[in-house]
């Protein structure tokens, strides 16, 4: 009875625990760091990824790399996991925050090996977070949002690692016009909502060159009807959500005619009510009618008469930009607009064509809140990669405006923390001393990667950057990306938002200490017998 096995688990389970899930974990999210760690800097490589679908995609954005990426291991998920969480949070630093992870994990192995317990280390690493944290706030330099030319630098220093560095110029101005354009600042709070009112609209041909800021909103929309007016000067506009034509039933309703006439009254009746619905709309004497349903043809008929230009099915998102650029309200209902629902801002309305498709601006507006960035270039997958970039280039500019604290970028807030650390390190007692000193030298894999993506001598390199730090002022030096020499970052003009380091050191720590604290995986498998038919996520 004694020696006879007791089965607890399920037979189709398969469960792991103790020593060979942490390495097992730790392995997984060095693997992940690795395939992003050529991504790191202005001489990085781009990736070329399939997606199942057979598109293709060209990155060397961290996120969009690992979002293509499918993979099996639970582990390397939390690590793709956390570089969303950083491009929603803060838009840039999606490759350092994975790289740094991957480090933070892989230096707590030697700790494993010998036998010290998780827990000493996840503390130790709570506490080097903190002082993290501290030592930022410390070495971070205040900024005059107002001063372009320094705002300019700061998102030159996020573009300058992408493949846009080649038109930096343009790029930079594209991403700050854009982000002051939607700042809207009311009761003492700031809000920029990049997602809702920056619209990128990406029409290939032409080159990137001719991309720019429309001082308003573009809709990729035509005229209802070839006679109305395609240019208009000064328009005004009525936005509707409600449609343009007679209201039919909403399930299937059958109406029962005795008499002829009866027939006549309710095509009548929906003449009328299609007239009552359009002078509504012409005795606020608008110019431009856009609604996000439709438009029967006797509505345009009316509208046409009275000279009004219709625009139909537009986007709801879009409706709400061109009210924020032009200052219209949109009406739910044609009964119940007023005088101060009619936009009046917008200095010009126009329908060009482009390639072979209709765009309608609505440009030149006085003071807009909403604005649509044009970009053109060679083809789909490059026209796709100058959005990523853009859209990080917005955020970074975010980023500093809603908290105007700087570090310099290049390795050299990475060096400094470090070296701050290393002499905290030496205040600790017990154990805990030589986790914290790890998460130290775990930084140095910041300003090591740069030198390595430049092909330069990472040894020699790297401890004559070490030599430097120990110097009294010698916080702003750092590697230059371009060439793998140290240099001085603050001459180069290389620097970072406050909020995006912050998040990168918090969300990399974390996660390091989350997976340091899994001891056990169960993962349940399907059956035997199913398995040759079921190739989902396990098929890779």
């Amino acid at each position: 009875m004694f020696g006879q096995q007791v089965l607890v688990l399920n037979q189709n389970i398969k469960r792991e625990s103790g020593r060979k899930v942490q390495t097992g974990n730790i392995s997984a999210a060095k693997t992940i760091a690795d395939v992003i760690r050529t991504c790191l800097g202005p001489r990085a490589m781009m990736k070329m990824l399939l997606d199942p679908m057979g598109g293709i995609v060209m990155t060397n954005d961290g996120n969009a790399i690992l979002r293509e990426i499918q993979v099996q291991h639970p582990a390397a998920k939390s690590m793709i996991e956390i570089s969303r969480t950083q491009d929603e949070e803060v838009g840039d630093g999606t490759t350092s925050v994975i790289i740094l992870a991957g480090e933070m994990l892989s230096v707590a192995e030697q700790f494993l090996e010998q036998q010290m317990h998780p827990t000493v280390i996840i503390s130790a690493y709570r506490q080097a977070l903190e002082d993290m944290l501290d030592t930022l706030k410390e070495i971070s330099t205040p900024v005059d949002t107002s001063d372009r030319s320094m705002m300019l630098k700061i998102v030159h220093s996020a573009i300058n690692t992408k493949a846009l560095s080649r038109w930096s110029e343009l790029a930079c101005s594209i991403a700050l016009d854009a982000v002051r354009t939607v700042e809207l600042e009311e009761n003492g709070r700031k809000e920029i909502d990049i997602k809702k009112y920056a619209k990128v609209e990406k029409v290939p041909g032409g080159f990137i060159e001719d991309s720019y800021v429309l001082k308003g909103v573009m809709v990729n929309k035509d005229v209802t009807h070839p006679r109305m007016r395609r240019l208009i000067k000064e328009p005004r506009i009525v936005l509707l959500d409600c449609s343009l034509e007679y209201k039919k039933g909403e399930s299937q309703t059958d109406i029962e005619i005795s008499k002829e006439e009866d027939f006549a009254r309710i095509l009548q009746m929906e003449e009328e009510y299609i007239q009552q619905i359009c002078e509504d709309i012409i005795r606020l004497k608008p110019d431009l009618v856009f609604t996000e349903k439709g438009v029967s043809d006797l509505a345009q008929h009316y509208l046409m008469k009275a000279n009004i230009t219709a625009i139909r099915r537009v986007r709801k998102s879009d409706n709400n930009r061109i009210a924020r650029a032009c200052g219209a309200r949109i009406a739910s209902r044609t009964d119940e607009l007023r005088e101060e629902d009619v936009g009046t801002g917008a200095g010009l309305f126009e329908v060009k064509k482009i390639g072979d498709e209709y765009f309608t601006f609505v440009t030149e507006c006085k003071d807009p809140k909403a604005c649509t960035i044009l970009l053109r270039g060679a083809s789909k997958e490059i026209l796709a990669e100058v959005e990523r970039n853009l859209q990080d280039a917005m955020q970074v500019c975010r980023n500093v405006l809603l908290e105007p604290l700087l570090l310099l970028g290049g390795g050299a807030v990475e060096m400094a923390v470090s070296k701050r650390l290393m002499e905290r390190s030496r205040a600790l007692t017990g154990v805990e001393q030589w986790p914290y000193r790890a998460v130290a030298q775990a930084l140095e894999v910041i300003p090591r990667t740069l030198i390595q993506n430049c092909g330069a001598s990472t040894i020699r390199v790297l401890t004559s950057l070490r030599a430097k730090h120990t110097q009294d002022n010698g916080v702003c030096w750092g590697v230059d990306g371009e060439t793998g020499c140290l240099s001085d970052m603050s001459a180069l003009g290389i620097w970072e938002p406050l909020a995006v380091k912050a998040q990168t050191y918090k969300t990399a720590v974390e996660t390091a200490i989350l997976l340091l604290r899994i001891d056990d995986i169960v993962s349940g498998h399907k059956k035997k017998d199913k398995d040759g038919q079921t190739g989902g996520q396990g098929a890779e």
